[in-house]
């Protein structure tokens, strides 16, 4: 089965270049959808790949169509070629069954992976960088008169864990990991 794949990223927007191109190519069945690229979970591209199965055909006008970053993109098309689908894209004249689609698989792979590590570099210059101007980071710790008036409120029995958070500002998780620190503690 040829299932083609159309999305622009508003309501405003139109899908009629998209579907023109696709047209012109066939395909058996469309999913078609208006959501933004920069989200990765969209129903449009769940059904696409919850309905493609071994030997079906993806088809998209653009690989922009997939996404909006070059990671998100990547790992979509390698599921799809994962599960034996076939993929194409009219825009870059990729097919994953040809020589010079699995080419550009490979080299949007290597784009990916250098995304990856220089959002990696980006990230530890930056903490390098406030860490030399006195920036603390991390989370701010707790006040430990706050975390007691907290285990207080909770041996009392009147106040719900909730109520815990809203009087003290603790949090829930570091509520329960003095809660239980102290069970472990008294076994």
């Amino acid at each position: 089965m040829r299932i083609a794949y159309a999305r622009v990223s508003t309501d405003a927007q139109e899908l009629h270049r998209q579907l023109d191109a696709l047209d012109k190519v066939g395909y058996d069945k469309l999913i078609q959808e208006k959501y933004t690229g920069t989200k990765k979970d969209r129903a449009g591209l769940q059904q696409l790949l919850d309905s493609v199965r071994d030997g079906d055909t993806v088809i998209v006008e653009s690989i922009s169509r997939l996404g909006r970053k070059t990671l998100d993109i990547l790992s979509t098309i390698e599921e799809l070629t994962n599960r034996g689908i076939i993929f194409i894209s009219l825009k870059e004249n990729m097919d994953t069954t040809t020589p010079t689609g699995k080419a550009m698989l490979g080299m949007m792979a290597v784009i990916a992976q250098l995304e990856r590590d220089l959002i990696v570099q980006r990230t530890k210059e930056g903490l390098d960088s406030a860490k030399q101007r006195g920036v603390k980071l991390g989370r701010p710790k707790l006040k430990e008169e706050i975390v007691q008036r907290a285990l207080k409120l909770y041996d009392g029995g009147n106040h719900s864990i909730k109520e815990i958070i809203q009087l003290t500002g603790i949090s829930q998780g570091k509520l329960y990991k003095e809660i239980n620190k102290r069970q472990v503690t008294n076994s």
